[in-house]
């Protein structure tokens, strides 16, 4: 296990990151992300097998000004609303889940000082987020509770670890939490990473998921300031802040969905160009075999459905997003169940089409060095942190009593 002590580390600086390309905008931000991704596909399989820290497609992101870009233009970024936003969190997925995810979750670190802090913090991060690509990786897991925050004089001591800190590697920032010491409130914060006491762990080894670093992060006697704890409204305090868990599942089911099509692309790559059609089917080629097309309507017809519950449940979480404070627990609550809706489908969806996908390829799709069973351990290794039986117990509580899911970290 490799640990990477930040304390020899420098805090963020005000230098600009050169741009060897130009700056995305609004309008071009979805363009920008599809060479990206093609440019990260061709590298896929390859890091797959290696792991680790994808700092090469990290800096194109930083390069490419897509770290700004649901940061409102006001404060300095490209103003996009979440449909865009998760748009391209999509487009990097078909590419490499690792990525998107890095990159949604980065979103997902700035929208949490939006949510759950004063104006007089989120606006000077999201101005120096977009001045100077800062990249911002989480250590907040609220299941967690190693790690202990104790009161001191005008500040607060962490000290302790935390588990799944995606994207803490490379990062500028980070969202912490911790529980109080006497109380056992959860207290979050936004910390330089490379504050003193704080060290990121290359300790991340899973069948998937194999790039985004979500491995640990301890703190030891962390200095946290008041003004950098999110405490007003804070964590889950009101509809508005409740908003938070619901973009972090709408992130994953794009991420989710991102993961389907790709494996349903190269699925329809093999099934055309190397495939053989068994001898009992008595057609020339695989494309005319009619089991292999009616499992290409299923495969496409689930996708369909993903795609249209993904883009309702990301209008609605724009629409809510627009209400800002004034947002009722109902509105919040029908945003709930559209993003469960939408994430469920990408689930029971993508992990059909990551599974059934060699039946339409053959058996020598299979060979290692396509390594096409990375769909499927991506998604798979990524569901399971957050249980379907709970979030179709939620969806099935809403059907029968008309009961909105409660507000949680995980709905």
């Amino acid at each position: 296990m490799t640990v990477i002590d930040t304390s020899t580390l420098q805090e963020p600086q005000a230098q600009n990151v050169p741009s060897r390309h130009a700056p995305a905008t609004r309008g071009t931000a979805l363009e920008h992300a599809q060479r990206l991704a093609s440019r990260f596909a061709a590298t896929a399989v390859e890091r797959d097998a290696r792991g680790g820290t994808p700092k090469s497609e990290r800096d194109a992101l930083r390069e490419s000004g897509l770290l700004a870009l649901s940061i409102p233009s006001d404060y300095g970024g490209l103003g996009a609303n979440w449909r865009i936003t998760l748009d391209a969190v999509r487009v990097l997925g078909t590419a490499d889940s690792s990525i998107a995810h890095l990159f949604g979750f980065h979103h997902l670190m700035l929208a949490t000082t939006r949510l759950f802090g004063r104006p007089a913090q989120w606006e000077s991060w999201f101005e120096q987020t977009a001045r100077r690509q800062w990249f911002w990786g989480n250590a907040l897991n609220s299941l967690d509770t190693r790690t202990v925050s104790r009161p001191q004089d005008g500040w607060h001591e962490f000290s302790g670890q935390k588990n799944f800190c995606s994207g803490a590697l490379d990062s500028e920032m980070l969202i912490a939490s911790a529980r109080h010491a006497e109380s056992g409130a959860l207290l979050i914060a936004a910390v330089p990473s490379a504050r003193q006491g704080i060290s990121i762990a290359d300790d991340w080894n899973s069948i998937g998921q194999r790039q985004t670093d979500s491995g640990s992060v301890t703190f030891e006697k962390v200095r946290v300031e008041e003004h950098e704890i999110l405490a007003d409204p804070g964590p889950l305090s009101t509809p508005f802040a409740c908003l938070r868990p619901l973009l972090a599942q709408l992130i994953l089911a794009n991420v989710y969905l991102g993961i389907a099509e790709s494996a349903f692309n190269d699925a329809r790559h093999y099934t055309l160009h190397e495939a053989r059609p068994w001898h009992a089917s008595h057609v020339a080629a695989v494309k005319d075999d009619p089991y292999i097309l009616g499992q290409y309507g299923e495969f496409w017809v689930g996708l369909e459905a993903v795609r249209v519950l993904a883009d309702r449940a990301a209008d609605r979480f724009d629409a809510a997003w627009r209400r800002g404070p004034a947002l009722t627990e109902a509105e919040r609550g029908d945003v709930a169940l559209a993003v469960a809706s939408a994430k469920v489908t990408a689930i029971r969806t993508g992990l059909d089409i990551c599974t059934r996908m060699f039946d339409v390829a053959g058996a020598r799709a299979t060979h290692g060095s396509l390594r096409l069973d990375r769909h499927w351990r991506n998604l798979r290794t990524h569901t399971l942190h957050d249980p379907l039986a709970y979030k179709l117990r939620e969806l099935g509580d809403w059907a029968l009593t008309g009961t909105y899911p409660a507000p949680s970290f995980y709905s």
